[in-house]
């Protein structure tokens, strides 16, 4: 990795909004809120169930979410369609022993959704002294505020009951100052903010149409930008107000990634019905830098050192300049990807939905494959970087009985 990227993701993580310590992943999309590993690892770019595996553990139920970790300890939640119960799980950090299992819900369980999401999708989101969670039940978006003891300290429910698309629940809840903003967006839709002691409302805002993008806040173009793809537009608000900021239209009516950006540039991708990967300023002018016939719907983008690399549902991956659009590259890698691709340094892991992780340079001069591991035989969470090790969720049916493990890969 060269020292300006080192450089300026030291910079983001120094100046985000919870000031947690080094070395956590305390939410989706990891400290920096980039799908980037914090500056200086090596973790390994060969494993397997086998190989390079510090610990792993049974993992109850059945889950999407990706790890989180703080301090000494490793968040999942997790769903038993039998009993009827969502519940959020904790792991030693060292030695991937159960900790506790907290059940937030029990009974509501939608009847029916998309055969690729479950019904404990939405990774934790922690800032060091309380965790946020969010399930789907009883015609609801659920969210509970838990201490780092499992305690629950509160829970709040907002109408959730899709009526056409009944695909469940997806987007994980975003941490601001003191506020936790949770996306419940279908015909009757809208994204709220709540105090986090407590779970008063702070602000609302409307969104009547089903997409299911976790929302996320950047420092760009000078201001402080809650920004979120669907409902066919790109749009920013005031994280403070829910104020609408800038609004451009693209890529898709429904959308499942999280937006990435770069300098003042944002980048997007979806979707259904519309296929489309584009770039757009972020300073309020709505001027559209590039648009190109991709469709990345359930994972986010990654960009890095002025070019953006993208993995498609289908699994062919790209690589665009982030300025222009051109194509760099394109390689076919195998297999429906539902899994976010993360940057660790100069390498990218991602995972596909069959176990299989393939690990390439970010180099845009071609594609470079670094190493192809094999991981369980079923993967739909992303991976969580702390300390030069992976943590990641997969799933193994090879015995005919589906069985989920939580893995840290390290040397």
């Amino acid at each position: 990795m060269n020292h300006l990227r080192l450089f300026l993701l030291s910079i983001v993580v120094l100046t985000s909004a919870n000031m947690l310590p080094a070395g956590d992943w305390p939410h989706w999309r990891g400290p920096n809120d980039l799908g980037a590993a914090e500056p200086g690892q090596s973790p390994p770019a060969e494993f397997s169930d086998t190989q390079n595996v510090l610990w792993k553990t049974p993992v109850p139920g059945r889950g999407h979410s990706s790890p989180t970790i703080i301090g000494d300890k490793v968040f999942l939640t997790t769903a038993d369609v039998a009993a009827q119960t969502q519940s959020v799980l904790c792991f030693d950090r060292q030695t991937g022993k159960p900790v506790w299992s907290t059940i937030v819900n029990t009974g509501g369980l939608p009847r029916e959704i998309h055969s690729h999401n479950t019904h404990a999708t939405p990774t934790v989101a922690c800032d060091a002294q309380q965790l946020f969670v969010v399930f789907n039940n009883h015609e609801s978006a659920q969210l509970a505020a838990l201490d780092l003891n499992g305690k629950i300290l509160w829970k709040k429910q907002g109408p959730f009951s899709p009526e056409q698309y009944k695909f469940g629940y997806g987007p994980s809840p975003l941490l601001y100052d003191d506020l936790v903003i949770v996306a419940a967006e279908y015909e009757k839709g809208y994204i709220v903010a709540l105090n986090k002691k407590n779970g008063d409302v702070a602000w609302k805002i409307d969104r009547p149409q089903i997409s299911f993008s976790s929302p996320v806040v950047a420092n760009i173009a000078g201001r402080d930008q809650m920004l979120i793809s669907g409902l066919g537009k790109v749009c920013s608000f005031d994280p403070k107000s829910g104020k609408q900021l800038w609004a451009v239209d693209g890529p898709a009516i429904a959308t499942c990634g999280t937006l990435v950006w770069q300098g003042d540039t944002v980048f997007a991708s979806g979707g259904y019905p519309e296929k489309e990967t584009m770039a757009v300023k972020a300073d309020g002018s709505g001027k559209v830098l590039w648009r190109q016939g991709v469709r990345c719907y359930e994972q986010s983008l990654v960009a890095a050192d002025g070019y953006v690399y993208a993995v498609s549902d289908d699994g062919i991956g790209y690589c665009w300049n982030a300025e222009t659009g051109e194509e760099m590259w394109k390689k076919r890698l195998g297999g429906s990807v539902s899994s976010s691709p993360t940057l660790v340094g100069d390498l990218i892991y991602l995972f596909n939905e069959r176990g299989k992780c393939f690990v390439f340079k970010t180099n845009p001069e071609k594609f470079e494959l670094v190493a192809e591991n094999q991981l369980g035989d079923e993967a739909y969470a992303s991976p969580s970087f702390c300390d030069g090790k992976m943590f990641m969720r997969t799933a193994d049916s090879t015995d005919g009985t589906r069985r989920e493990t939580l893995y840290c890969i390290g040397e």
